[in-house]
């Protein structure tokens, strides 16, 4: 079996894995459906139509918006008429964009916690140490059966998400308006690098610990960077734009570097079999 039939086969088998189990399969489609498509069409659903000057506890958003509008920052803003369609454009372009890096996070953390940790609370990582594959096939395997999945639901959330975005804000603005450049970025380019980085730094995690729920609770931590991410974009101290974009994506890449030169460096298949014991 050459390298590739033998990546091909590592990835096959992890996926299997992950359906299998409801257990696994089910929050990576909850977390999706909730912060990518349900709770995102509720509010622009809810912002199209209600009277907005009347609800104070969103006034903090309003001043917000005639902020970014003064400064220059979204100068679509001030052609808007009304604050529904500016709240609108907002949360559809700019406010829920930060979330979409959630559902990859939260993916591969399940994922690669079910990788060398799920494998050995399953008891068969000494038969896979055994395998004729060298060590860097082995990982390779493992990073690819966890990104591929994590991308794919990103893209597939972030189609259905735009689906319903345009078919929001149509009759606001007579045009479609999703997706923005800022978009594509996010999805093109950092969703993969966040993805990548995650997955690292989880396998890493999973060959050290003993179990899958260790690994995911310790994996679960890098997201809590991203809900800062979230309410600073939503606060308006942060708007995240193009060239921030394109260097966030840049950063992820480069600790995913220097992720994979620690993973090669700190496993081997002596280590993993003492790992289990």
């Amino acid at each position: 079996m050459n390298n590739r039939q033998a990546i091909r086969a590592l990835v096959r088998k992890d996926i299997r894995s992950v359906t299998a189990s409801v257990q696994l399969w089910l929050p990576m489609l909850i977390v999706p459906l909730i912060i990518g498509i349900i709770m995102p069409s509720a509010l622009l659903w809810a912002a199209s139509r209600m009277e907005l000057r009347s609800l104070g506890n969103i006034s903090f958003l309003l001043e917000s918006l005639d902020s970014l509008t003064h400064s220059g920052q979204i100068p679509q803003l001030a052609s808007m008429p009304t604050d529904n369609h500016r709240i609108v454009y907002y949360l559809a372009m700019y406010m829920f964009a930060p979330l979409f890096l959630i559902i990859p996070v939260m993916a591969s953390s399940i994922l690669t916690a079910n990788s060398f940790a799920g494998e050995k609370e399953r008891k068969t990582l000494e038969g896979l140490l055994f395998a004729p594959i060298s060590m860097d096939t082995l990982f390779k395997g493992k990073v690819l059966a966890a990104l591929i999945p994590s991308i794919l639901l990103s893209w597939v959330t972030f189609l259905i998400y735009g689906l319903i975005a345009n078919i929001l804000m149509y009759p606001m603005f007579g045009t479609l308006m999703f997706p923005n450049l800022n978009w594509m970025i996010l999805v093109l380019w950092v969703v993969p690098a966040c993805s990548l980085m995650v997955i690292l730094l989880n396998v890493l995690i999973s060959a050290k610990v003993r179990g899958f729920q260790e690994a995911y609770q310790l994996g679960g931590l890098v997201v809590i960077p991203l809900i800062a991410l979230v309410a600073g974009q939503a606060s308006g101290m942060l708007l995240i734009g193009p060239w921030m974009l394109l260097m966030i994506g840049a950063v992820l890449m480069l600790i995913s570097v220097v992720l994979l030169r620690f993973v090669t460096l700190w496993n081997s298949r002596q280590q993993l079999a003492e790992s289990q014991i």
